[in-house]
């Protein structure tokens, strides 16, 4: 009866050890869950761009610098987007990745801010339709930002409490990073009016 304590103690413990570590891989698997929905929304972002883009560049040919710029943001937040992607676990990449994506936002609304002076443009019904898609589309990205960082925060408290504290380096588990973005004048939707 003695040999058998200490078998059940190395059962019940390995046991622990177990649950303890297939509940740290769900719920990093949600964060990879809830990453891939920011995914698709920044996609569909991507995707609209070149159309905003070519739609105004008629109108406002001089305005050179403003069109390249958002093009170039674009394929930077692009490149961000398929890194963070990879492993959207890693915090850097998805540090990288907010980065990107503040910066094409900022790219957006000063090309949104020069086309509100040409009044041809405003009335174009295919840049109506894209403004309005663009908004629409604002808005998933962030509510997809927000599903994304609550599953980060259940992650990263169940990885910091006791006892997962003690196992999860040595599994591999990670701090995760918020999908946050640094430029307090950035925190708004870009404003699309037309």
């Amino acid at each position: 009866m003695a040999g058998w304590i200490p078998l059940a103690i190395i059962v019940a413990l390995l046991v622990f050890v177990v649950s303890l570590y297939n509940r740290l891989v769900t719920l990093r698997n949600r964060i990879k869950n809830a990453f891939a929905q920011i995914d698709v929304q920044l996609t569909r972002r991507h995707d609209l761009i070149p159309n905003l883009v070519e739609t105004v560049r008629g109108y406002i040919k001089h305005e050179r610098e403003t069109l390249e710029a958002v093009i170039k943001a674009r394929n930077t937040a692009m490149t961000m987007l398929r890194t963070a992607a990879a492993d959207p676990s890693r915090a850097e990449a998805v540090q990288q990745l907010a980065g990107a994506e503040t910066a094409l936002g900022g790219a957006l609304g000063r090309l949104l801010a020069v086309a509100e002076a040409y009044p041809d443009l405003k009335a174009n019904q295919n840049m109506m339709q894209l403004t309005e898609e663009l908004t629409s589309t604002e808005n998933r990205v962030a509510f997809s930002r927000q599903a994304y960082n609550d599953a980060v925060m259940v992650y990263n408290t169940a990885r910091q409490v006791l006892p997962a504290v003690l196992l999860a380096d040595t599994f591999g588990f990670r701090e995760a990073a918020l999908f946050n973005i640094e430029n307090p004048q950035e925190r708004e939707a870009v404003k699309v009016k037309f």
